[in-house]
This record gives structure tokens, sequence and C-alpha cells, in this order.
């Protein structure tokens, strides 16, 4: 069943890989109650297994969901409440598009006995796999750390105010790392100029990263919010999707790959 559900890697370094918004399956039992845009999938984290495709060079873990962000959101807590109280938020079982526009036909929307066949068959199995690779990585070398990654439209009203800075690094406010490793992240977007960048900012970090990042038990957590123009063209961001765009690809990358190497070249201290 697991392979159904997710695929994990399983690398040498104490790196996790988490890419828990890639997934496009809808199953064809629930596709008839979503509305037909749906199927377009427009609010992926598209090909981001292939942008971080050169992280396994780095002997870091790989776990990434087979089904859509629609059947149910693996960055969300399991009994539903909201990431960032005060804002327009997605749910668990999300009913609304990042533009505040219904997902489900009228009278489709999932009852309380449908969100939770979802969460035992796709929530549960992907973080039960998720835990199990921290502690195994922390056995191993004595810490852990776990990078989400995630790409979004730059420009979402519904969800916030102005354009997103295009590198968005999330700590959860220095909750879900050591300081030492938040600020060697930090200085390594400072130093470059390619792209624009913030540390917890809008996007400090969901709740896999929240929920996870555990520095005082060696487990190190980082987000990274990217925005799909970074690599791709944003405007074509739905079914038929634009591929990478090489030439962004060419920018981006080297800059993924510092900062997924700060992260393996820092060594945690007593904390």
């Amino acid at each position: 069943m697991s392979d159904q559900v997710f695929t994990l890697e399983r690398g040498t370094a104490p790196l996790l890989l988490s890419l828990p918004h890639v997934g496009t399956a809808i199953p064809a039992d629930l596709a008839p109650a979503f509305v037909p845009r749906a199927l377009a999938l427009e609010d992926t984290d598209w090909h981001l297994a292939e942008v971080y495709g050169f992280a396994r060079e780095l002997g870091a873990s790989v776990l990434v969901p087979r089904v859509s962000r629609y059947v149910i959101d693996l960055n969300r807590p399991p009994e539903n409440t909201p990431m960032y109280a005060g804002a327009n938020n997605t749910e668990l079982v999300p009913t609304r598009f990042f533009t505040g526009d219904a997902l489900y036909r009228e009278g489709r929307v999932p009852d309380e006995r449908e969100i939770e066949r979802r969460r035992a068959t796709y929530w549960h199995p992907y973080h039960d796999a998720l835990a199990a690779a921290l502690a195994r990585l922390r056995g191993e070398h004595g810490h852990a750390i776990l990078w989400d990654g995630h790409s979004i439209q730059a420009e979402l009203p519904w969800l916030f105010e102005g354009r997103l800075p295009d590198l968005n690094l999330g700590t959860a406010a220095g909750a879900s790392c050591a300081p030492a490793l938040r600020d060697a992240l930090s200085a390594m977007l400072a130093a470059q100029s390619t792209f624009s960048h913030v540390t917890d900012g809008r996007f400090k970090g969901g709740y896999i990263t929240r929920h996870y990042g555990r520095p005082r038990e060696r487990v190190h957590a980082i987000q990274l919010e990217m925005g799909l123009a970074t690599y791709m063209d944003e405007t074509h961001a739905a079914v038929p999707v634009a591929p990478p765009d090489r030439s962004r690809l060419a920018r981006l990358r080297p800059v993924l790959r510092d900062l997924l190497q700060t992260t393996l070249d820092w060594r945690p201290d007593a904390v």
C-alpha cells in the first residue's frame, strides 16, 4: 500500500527532503465530486522532484507523495487547525483553490467520515514514513535535518498581499532549527544576488516544519517556499503545465545546492 501513497528513497546523509505537494493523482472515485477546473491541478508544486534532483547526489533521502494536495494536504495538522491564524487558509482536505474559489461541486464537499478516511489512507502513512526516516537518520548520524520543499505562484491575493520574494525560508520564527543553522542559511541567501529572499516572512513553515523541527531533540526542520517563476512559466501552472525552463533552472539550482550543502556542512553544537 505504501508505494501507492508515497515513494521514499533512502540516502546516506543526515538530510531528508520532503516534497508534500508534488503529487498529481486524484483517485477515479473522487474525481466526479470536484469542479472540472480542479482536474488541472493548478495549485500543485510543479516539477519540484526534478528541480531537487541533485539532492540525491548529496546523499539526501527523498520522500514524495503520489496524491494531489486537493485530496488531502499533507502539510496541515491532522486536527485541521488553521496554520496561519487571522489569514485565509486551505484546510486538511481543501475546499477552495488558492484563489478562494470552490474546489467541489455543490453538495459534494467531503463530510467528516470522508475526511477521516483520507486521513487514514494518505496522511498517516506519509507521516509515519517521515517520522521513521528522521528517527533513522538521527540514529545513524546523531542528528537529522528535514528540508521541506514547496513552490507557489508569487501573487495570490486570497492568501497574501503583494508579491512574494523568490525564496522564502521558514523556520517557525527560529523555533524549528538551531539558531546557528538558521543564521548560516540566511547568510547564504544574503550572499547571492540572483533571487529576492526573506527568512520567516509570510511563510514561516507549515505543519511539517513546525511539528518535526525539535532542535533540542537534534531534529532540525527548514521549509523553503519558492516562487514558481524561479524555474518555470508560472502563467501556465495547470494541466497542460509548462515544463521547467532550462535557463531558469541553471540560475536556481546552484543556489539550492548551496543551501542544501550548507545544511550538510553545518554541525550541531549542544542545543
